[in-house]
C-alpha cells in the first residue's frame, strides 16, 4: 500500500502548463476521480500512455501514490532520465521543490511508498546472491530504483506468481514483495527454492487486517441478508473514479 494520499493534502502541483495525474489503485476515490488513468498492476511496470504527456510531449504527469513505481516506470518503461523526475513532498512548503524544478520535470512523483517494498535495499540483493548460488532476484516495481536495477526480474504480483509457477524444478528465487505471498509460493513449489529477499521479516500490516474471522463474519452476514461495513462515495466522485478505472481496464 502506498502512503495515504488525500486530495486535500498540499498545494496544487502545476507550474507552467497542464499535466495529467496517474493515481494508483491504492489511492482514495477522490484522488482517482481527479486522475487521467489508474496504473494497472498486471504487467512488469505501471502503464502511463505517451499521450498523457500531450501531443508534443510537453506536459507533465503527477504520479501517485508510490514514488518508486513512478520512478521505475519513468526510467525503465518511458526512457526518461532520473533527472526528469522530481519528488513532491505534500508536507513541505511548496512540496519541497522550486518552481524551476517543477517546470523542468516531466514526471512529478508524490512522496508516498509501500512500507514493505520500500524496505528492501541493494545490500539485500548482494547478500542473497552470495548465500544462494544461481538465485534469480525477482522484485516488485514498487521497490527502490537501485533494487529494481540490480534485480534479474521485475514485475507486478501477477508477474511474480506466474514467473515462479512457470519456472522448472530446481529453480531458485529471492522474491522482493509481501512475505505472505512469498511463503505461499514456497509451499506451492517444494521442488524450487523460494525465499524472502530480506533477512528481516516484514509483514504488511494493512493487508494483515484482512483475516479469516472477519472474512467469515462478512460472508455470513451477507448470506443472512445484512450488508456490513458498506463503503459509499458521492455519486460525482464515483463516476469520475469509475472512468479512470475503466481506462485502466481498457489498456492492452
Amino acid at each position: 500500500m502506498g502512503e495515504d494520499v488525500g486530495a486535500e493534502h498540499g498545494p496544487r502541483v502545476g507550474v507552467g502548463g497542464a499535466g495529467e495525474a496517474a493515481p494508483g489503485v491504492e489511492s482514495p476515490q477522490a484522488v482517482r476521480a481527479a486522475g487521467a488513468v489508474d496504473p494497472p498492476d498486471d504487467g512488469p511496470l505501471a502503464r502511463v500512455e505517451p499521450g498523457a504527456f500531450g501531443p508534443r510531449g510537453g506536459q507533465k504527469v503527477l504520479f501517485l501514490p508510490d514514488q518508486h513505481l513512478g520512478r521505475n516506470t519513468a526510467v525503465l518503461e518511458l526512457g526518461m532520465a532520473l533527472g526528469d523526475c522530481v519528488l513532491f513532498d505534500p508536507h513541505k512548503p511548496g512540496g519541497g521543490v522550486t518552481a524551476d524544478q517543477l517546470r523542468a520535470a516531466r514526471m512529478v512523483l508524490w512522496r508516498g511508498h509501500c512500507s514493505v517494498h520500500g524496505r528492501f535495499r541493494r545490500e539485500s540483493v548482494d547478500d542473497v546472491r552470495a548465500r544462494i548460488p544461481g538465485v534469480q532476484v525477482l522484485v516488485h516495481p514498487e521497490c527502490r530504483h537501485d533494487v529494481v536495477t540490480a534485480a534479474d526480474l521485475v514485475g507486478s504480483t501477477e508477474f511474480i506468481i506466474g514467473t515462479v509457477d512457470r519456472a522448472p524444478a530446481g529453480s531458485a528465487f529471492a522474491v522482493g514483495t509481501e512475505l505472505n505471498l512469498v511463503q505461499r509460493l514456497a509451499r506451492r513449489h517444494p521442488d524450487k527454492t523460494v525465499v524472502f529477499l530480506d533477512r528481516t521479516v516484514c509483514y504488511c500490516s494493512t493487508m494483515n487486517r484482512i483475516d479469516l474471522p472477519h472474512l467469515v463474519w462478512a460472508l455470513e452476514s451477507l448470506a443472512g441478508g445484512q450488508v456490513v461495513n458498506q463503503i459509499t462515495v458521492p455519486a460525482d466522485t464515483a463516476g469520475h473514479a469509475r472512468a479512470a478505472l475503466d481506462q485502466m481496464l481498457a489498456l492492452p
